[in-house]
Order: structure tokens, then sequence, then C-alpha cells
């Protein structure tokens, strides 16, 4: 049977907020010793926890693509419940964006480092109840935790094996601190990465990473578009470094920045697809990573 479990927040561990744990019953049945991870994405802001809860819960437990991957694989899925504030609609946790990194006290400091904590905590757990899993973990996300777990791949490649991640408005940071003499700061680029996270962006990790993205042909779903997502000013950037069009003009320039850099990462377009997935592209991810961890094998 299908297992969830509620671990409560622990700020004394280094995370103020509670995160999931979803066990597939095919987990016991299965020999991939990783863990994966898809942030979690509400949909709309609330200062209502139980909002977030209820969410989270249903992509854990219920439907989602993390769901789907860690079903078909049989691994342990870890989903965390950070809130996205009403009172503060402009500071966007479910995809990590700048005002979110920027935040320097209070609970929300610097979620990236509390599902780092929440990692942690969860390998243990999961050691109880039978599920080894490696130090380096899967990361997926669609949507606006897409750009979280890509986000989080820039900022954290130590810790991934892999990542997927769709739905991303046709832009996805860009490993690169200037494109069309525009200067790409976080969370468009690597400008300003050593001012904003303390240390230089790790790019011989980064380029061990195998990495998924996709769109679907038909996504009108433009988040870049929208202040609670992006800044004015990275806006105007987007649209002079990458084009004004979503589909197919973004995101086929951000394919291209990728290539230049000849980066070990996969990009497709699904034809016909709308700001979604389906059980074809579900079973993409849970192959992209499946050949991911064969390849690690031990």
């Amino acid at each position: 049977m299908d297992s969830l479990i509620e671990v409560p927040a622990a700020p004394e561990k280094g995370y103020h907020f509670r995160y999931l744990l979803f066990i597939p019953k095919s987990a016991a049945a299965k020999a991939y010793p990783y863990l994966l991870v898809e942030p979690n994405n509400t949909g709309r802001p609330s200062d209502d926890m139980e909002v977030h809860l209820t969410a989270a819960v249903s992509l854990a437990r219920d439907s989602s693509v993390g769901n789907f991957v860690a079903k078909t694989l049989g691994i342990p899925l870890l989903v965390p419940v950070f809130p996205r504030p009403m009172s503060a609609h402009d500071v966007y946790t479910h995809s990590l964006d700048r005002d979110t990194i920027l935040i320097e006290d209070g609970s929300l400091r610097r979620i990236d480092l509390q599902l780092l904590a929440m990692i942690e905590d969860a390998r243990p757990r999961l050691e109880v109840i039978g599920h080894l899993v490696k130090n380096k973990i899967l990361i997926n996300g669609f949507s606006a935790s897409a750009l979280f777990a890509n986000r989080f791949t820039f900022l954290h490649p130590e810790a991934v094996a892999a990542a997927a991640f769709g739905g991303v408005n046709g832009f996805i940071m860009l490993p690169a601190s200037e494109v069309k003499s525009q200067l790409l700061g976080f969370p468009l680029g690597l400008a300003d990465f050593e001012k904003i996270v303390g240390r230089p962006f790790n790019r011989t990790a980064f380029e061990a990473i195998p990495q998924f993205g996709y769109m679907g042909e038909k996504d009108t779903n433009d988040a870049v578009e929208f202040d609670d997502a992006y800044s004015d000013g990275e806006r105007s950037q987007i649209f002079e470094a990458l084009g004004r069009k979503m589909m197919p003009d973004r995101w086929n320039a951000v394919q291209q920045v990728y290539a230049e850099q000849k980066l070990p990462v996969r990009f497709r377009t699904y034809e016909g697809i709308p700001h979604g997935t389906n059980r074809a592209i579900n079973t993409d991810v849970a192959e992209f990573f499946r050949s991911v961890m064969e390849a690690k094998r031990d």
C-alpha cells in the first residue's frame, strides 16, 4: 500500500515548514536508491497554510509528474510545504524567484537551504523503514515548481543527480552572465550569483548533471508577463535577450544558449500540448530519470 508521512517543521534542524514523504507500494520491489524531490506549487497565493498543505498532499499522493515518476520507478518522493503568501504576493516562493532568495530574516529566509535540511532529515527516516537513498537527489517540477527545480539546481548542483522541468514559460535560468548585452542577474543568469548566494557558481558540478527541459507546443501560460513572477526589469531583459514571443521564439533562444555551452540538457517540445502533461510526457520524464539511475549504478 502507498503511504504518506507528514513531517513537522523543525527550526532547530534548519527548516520552518512541514514536508511530506510519499512512499509508493512499488518501492519495496525496486532497487533504485534515490530520493525524488518535487517542490510544492499551490497555484495561487494564500496566507492559510492549510491551503498549501492540501495542495502539497494532492501533489505528493494523488496526481503530479512526481507522483507518477515515484510510482513508476518505485522511489520515495519528498514534497515541501512552503507557503506562497498572499500578504507578500510578489514573493513567489513556489518558483524560487529573486524576491524569495533575497529574504534576509524570518521563516522564509533561504527556503532553498531549508529544502536541503529537509532532505538531510528525510534520509534517516527513510532508512528506518528500509529505504536507503544516495546523497544526491533527483529533482522534478512543472510550471512554477519547475522553475524552483531549475533554479535550485543552479544553486546546489553538488546535491543534484538529475533534474527535469516542464511548462517553464519558455524560459529557464541561463548558465551565462550576459546575453545580447543584457547583464542577467539571478534568477535570469549568473551576473550576481556570488553576491546573492555567497559563493561562486559551481560550474563543474552543474555540467555533470543530466537535465530534461520540456514545453508544450500550444502552451500559452507565459509567467514572464506577470508581476508576481518577474519584475519589470527582468521582463524587459528577457524580451530583449530572448524574445517577447514565448513559443517558439524564446524557447528556441534558450536552447541555443545551452547548446553553445555544450551542456548535458535535453530539450523537447511536445506537439499539440498546452500547459500541462499527459501520460506520454510523464512516462518520458520517468524514463529520463530511470536512464540516469541505470547509468549511475555502482
